[in-house]
């Protein structure tokens, strides 16, 4: 189950990854047309409704995402069943369809959908949805896209017979989601409204358990919660689109209620958000100075450029992972303080007001698009509180370091040090023969089960948990290795990952 969960975890990444675009077009055109976004300009317009094309079809994208991210060879194939699975599933239970199969008549002989709208069918066309449809895909073309059918049926074998089963495996589904849709609704929507009932404090909770679930992968699952529309939240998509956002808030009441919102104050958007910008941009670098300043002399310089190159990841586009597990494994107790400091940032900005959104992680790229959103507010404050986290991390992380003699990059002994730790990749790499030393340390292409990756680290399932090396594996340009159990295996690389994969998918 773990690994079923890891693997959904990081192929949630793919659909994400297309979120960017969305902000960086919604920005460009709120730019051109900052009043009445899009009503004056038809640029602005062009831009504007190329970039709701991506938060309007959510859910589509994330089925076609997860199938391929989850299917055993990321085939296309796999795409396809995924957006076959979910046009079944979202036409078969559209208020429309519902209707008509449960023949709701009202008084006047006519078919209602109204008694449908507090049992979430209108909402059917959803992340979560989306997320069902690539995994019940994925299990379709993972188990039937090898298989070979009798000669007059030879043209649906193997991977044209994928969407086909999928299509089956998706009206069962839907059979299912019929009676259960409604229970599953209220439940998400429960538990987000419970958080937000919480106000500040809750979304300091989920700024918290975020930072835990990083090392699983799963922090993206509960992001999917509050940042998009499985608990009617959609505080990311609710930001991007703020002018649509502040029409409709002053329609009322009823007109938000009308929408299926489960924020009733426009003054909560951007909550679930703001308050990372102070961490990312400020706090990680930081902790970053201070594991810096605590390293051993002797390996000051190497330790530099690792920690540099994390921390501009950081502060630049928000990708923490090349700083968070520089120390997660080393210094469990500093990644226990940085969740908890994270948490603290995300409440505190939330009390204070301070607003500002993203579309893909809380960076300088990301402020800087979100600056001229309607809905920021007092974004430029977020910086104050950020020099003041920058401050808290650097004087906790070396209070801790010293004070427990904390094996953090620099700090190792002597024979547990990486060669080659802290070398930045580059596009000068040789990475053709960093994948070669990796395989070796693996125990070779024998024992490759499977081979995967996400936004920083390979994952691998292995045969034989004896067969690794790992200090062969950290004579390559690695940030870290973890093993989180006997089948599994999963090296650090950083943003470059891919071009590793793509010389290991080579050579395996």
């Amino acid at each position: 189950m773990k690994k079923h969960l890891q693997r959904l975890g990081r192929s949630l990444m793919q659909p994400v990854a297309v979120l960017p675009v969305a902000a960086l077009l919604l920005g460009i055109g709120y730019m051109i047309d900052p009043v009445n976004w899009g009503g004056s300009s038809p640029v602005a317009a062009f831009f504007i409704k190329s970039g709701d094309a991506v938060l309007a079809n959510l859910g589509m994208i994330f089925a076609v995402g997860i199938a391929y991210g989850m299917s055993k060879d990321k085939n296309g194939a796999a795409a396809l069943s995924g957006l076959v699975g979910f046009l079944v599933i979202t036409t078969l239970l559209s208020e429309g369809s519902v209707t008509q199969l449960r023949h709701i008549v009202g008084e006047d002989g006519k078919t209602l959908v109204a008694p449908l709208a507090t049992e979430g069918f209108g909402k059917i066309n959803n992340a979560f949805i989306g997320i069902i449809s690539g995994i019940i895909a994925s299990l379709a073309y993972n188990r039937f896209y090898q298989v070979k059918l009798p000669d007059f049926l030879s043209f649906f074998s193997g991977r044209r017979l994928t969407p086909i089963i999928t299509s089956f495996y998706a009206i069962a589904a839907s059979v299912v989601l019929f009676f259960t849709w409604p229970l599953i609704y209220s439940g998400l929507v429960g538990f987000g409204t419970g958080i937000l009932s919480l106000g500040s404090i809750g979304a300091g909770i989920y700024a918290f358990f975020n930072r835990l679930l990083i090392p699983t992968g799963l922090h993206h699952a509960l992001n999917a919660v509050f940042w998009f529309d499985i608990a009617s939240i959609k505080d990311i998509t609710l930001f991007l689109e703020g002018p649509k956002t502040i029409k409709l808030f002053a329609e009322g009441p009823a007109a938000i209620e009308a929408a299926g919102l489960a924020v009733r104050d426009i003054k909560t958007v951007g909550m679930y958000q703001a308050g990372f910008f102070p961490i990312m941009m400020f706090g990680l670098p930081g902790a970053a100075l201070a594991m810096y300043h605590t390293a051993k002399d002797n390996k000051k310089k190497i330790t530099a450029s690792l920690l540099m190159a994390g921390a501009l990841a950081s502060f630049v586009t928000g990708v923490t992972e090349p700083l968070e597990f520089a120390f997660m494994f080393l210094a469990p107790m500093l990644y226990l303080i940085h969740a908890l400091l994270t948490g603290i940032s995300v409440a505190l900005v939330s009390m204070l007001g301070f607003r500002a959104g993203f579309g893909f992680s809380a960076g300088l790229f990301d402020m800087i698009l979100s600056a001229r959103n309607p809905l920021a507010n007092q974004w430029y404050m977020l910086l104050v509180v950020g020099l003041v986290f920058f401050a808290i991390y650097y004087f906790v992380f070396k209070f801790f370091i010293l004070k427990f003699n904390l094996k953090t990059p620099g700090r190792e002994d002597d024979d547990e040090a990486n060669p080659n730790e802290g070398v930045v990749l580059g596009k000068d790499t040789n990475f053709a023969e960093m994948a070669k030393i990796i395989l070796e340390g693996l125990g070779g292409k024998d024992n490759i089960a499977e081979l995967d990756h996400c936004i920083t680290r390979l994952r691998i399932d292995i045969k034989q948990y004896e067969l690794v090396d790992e200090k062969q594996i950290k004579k390559t340009k690695i940030a870290g290795i973890i093993r989180p159990s006997q089948k599994h295996i999963q090296v650090i690389v950083g943003p470059q990952v891919q071009f590793v994969f793509d010389e290991l998918k080579k050579l395996v």
